[in-house]
């Protein structure tokens, strides 16, 4: 891990357990292991470290969903591959998930400008999937639906009783269930 990657995922789970506003530039240097001015090396502010961080998570979103339909060969495919990375990815980065919701405001608005961008393609991805399988729905009850299962598997950071193996099993299978 790099120390820009490992300054990302520190801000993340520092963002998640006490809020961006939470969080001082020292802290956060000091989480890393560094000093807070020297965190200027690889961010131009904190404000940069949120951005970042949720503009490269919504890219990754978007270009695994995209391999993963490209690999699929048929729609029903496609929709069970892009539950199983959405379920996967939601479990690897709660503290991911917890930031977007709650710091949403606090991110300049050039950068919420393109995760909204990329989000909108990412729901577009699935519900083109979802229009495939089923010729009757329009694209905003296609996209309404994988809102839905977003909200499903995104509750992830507040469904901790299971182990992941098992909180896996079951987000798959109900968001399988709902869309299918």
């Amino acid at each position: 891990m790099s120390r820009r990657e490992q300054i990302l995922a520190t801000a993340a789970e520092l963002f998640a357990s006490r809020g961006y506003h939470g969080v001082s530039v020292a802290d956060l240097g000091a989480a890393c292991g560094i000093s807070g001015p020297a965190l200027y090396k690889h961010f131009a502010s904190k404000q940069a470290v949120l951005a970042e961080m949720l503009v490269s998570i919504s890219e990754e979103l978007l270009r695994v969903g995209r391999e993963r339909v490209d690999a699929a060969a048929d729609p029903r495919t496609a929709v069970a591959a892009l539950v199983d990375w959405h379920v996967d990815f939601a479990l690897r980065h709660r503290p991911l998930i917890v930031v977007q919701d709650r710091d949403w405001e606090s991110l300049p608005a050039e950068a919420r400008e393109r995760v909204r961008s990329l989000q909108r393609e990412y729901v577009d991805l699935w519900a083109a999937e979802l229009r495939l399988l089923d010729g009757s729905l329009d694209l905003p009850t296609a996209r309404s639906m994988a809102h839905a299962a977003f909200g499903l598997i995104n509750s992830t950071p507040h469904s901790g009783l299971l182990p992941d193996d098992q909180m896996q099993a079951l987000l798959s299978r109900m968001a399988l269930g709902a869309l299918l």
